[in-house]
């Protein structure tokens, strides 16, 4: 008889599976047929680039527990592997599987920079905050040869457009040019997300993204370009990373950020599934706990979707966690995230057919 059979971590990948998203009408599901296949060592997954062709590139929301309602994701889908990362479920609308797909065949949007110019300069458009990385990372590996977020930041440069970036890669440095140019105009924040400071852990929560000594050198060569530099202490995880809150705020704080922010693990539609399966593989003996204590933060369930309690939770752990941070911030002298404004008056629209020249 057939049997179903657990997947196997894959070196340098963060899902352990590759489950059909939730539109699909079939699901896929391991097994040993009997010759042995539920015993080989899993296989290495190239990853693959390949077209996004949408035809616009800023996208709006108007969700009240988040501090901007537009944002640009040069990237669908990231290598980083983080198993965590709440946009997995996104690459089910392109009926993709939110585990492996996810972070082996991503999608780029050449025309980016094109299209923001383009959308920048239509008439009526007033100018916010864009956020440069909300739901994939905009300097993942791809982006060192693609340079697509690099000519993003050129076109809100040359414009005079506030940006807020948030990455947990050092090749953001790479831009430190466009980036100090920008800060000199209050026109940049950028926002290092750090989730542990245990090498190990990182490894097998991020596979491919920055080591956390690197993401803390990071934050130091931005404060020293004059950027302004915050620190993102996520996702908390319950009897995981979470004894690592102050730790970490401290560490980003003796290296130059200013900011704090914080949010709870979340496992939206498709992620429960991985996470447990990757939890229960990687640490067996933590499993149960940790699903428990994330349960007590959502009434019973493992997310909730409702605002304001999605990425910080309710009741007596979360309560504590949020305790936690905020003692730590303000004895740090950290200031909050949404507290640290850029000027958006300094907006000059690309010129239209018609429009007269400019003076200066």
């Amino acid at each position: 008889m057939d049997m179903p059979v657990a997947p196997k971590p894959r070196k340098g990948r963060g899902a352990q599976s590759n489950d059909s998203g939730r539109f699909e009408t079939e699901k896929r599901i391991p097994f040993d047929d009997g010759w042995g296949s539920g015993e080989e060592e899993p296989t290495a997954i190239a990853t693959t680039l390949s077209i996004d062709a949408s035809r616009s590139v800023i996208t709006r929301n108007d969700s009240p527990d988040i501090g901007f309602d537009r944002s640009i994701n040069p990237y669908r889908g990231c290598e980083h592997g983080c198993i965590y990362c709440y946009a997995r479920p996104s690459h089910a609308y392109l009926g993709l599987s939110p585990g492996l797909d996810f972070e082996t065949r991503i999608f780029y949007k050449p025309a980016a920079a094109a299209l923001l110019a383009a959308e920048l300069g239509k008439k009526g458009y007033r100018c916010r905050p864009i956020a440069l990385g909300s739901n994939t990372d905009p300097y993942q590996p791809a982006e060192r040869r693609l340079r697509l977020t690099r000519a993003i930041l050129e076109v809100l440069r040359d414009h005079r457009h506030p940006v807020m970036i948030v990455t947990k890669s050092a090749l953001v440095l790479r831009d430190s040019d466009l980036l100090a140019e920008m800060a000199a105009e209050r026109l940049v924040r950028v926002t290092i997300s750090v989730t542990t400071l245990d090498p190990l852990l990182a490894r097998r929560l991020e596979p491919r993204a920055a080591a956390p000594e690197r993401r803390l050198e990071t934050i130091a060569a931005l404060s020293t370009s004059g950027i302004p530099t915050c620190v993102l202490a996520a996702p908390m995880i319950p009897a995981l990373n979470d004894h690592e809150l102050e730790a970490i705020l401290e560490r980003a704080r003796g290296a130059g950020a200013i900011a704090a922010g914080y949010t709870l693990l979340r496992l939206p539609f498709e992620l429960k599934a991985l996470f447990k399966e990757w939890l229960e593989a990687r640490y067996p003996a933590k499993a149960k706990h940790v699903l428990s204590l994330l349960a007590e933060c959502h009434g019973g369930k493992l997310y909730d979707s409702q605002w304001s309690v999605r990425m910080a939770g309710k009741g007596p752990y979360a309560l504590m966690l949020r305790a936690r941070f905020e003692g730590a911030r303000e004895r740090l002298g950290l200031a909050q995230r949404p507290g640290f404004f850029l000027d958006a008056t300094r907006f000059r629209p690309p010129p239209r057919p018609g429009d007269q020249l400019r003076l200066f």
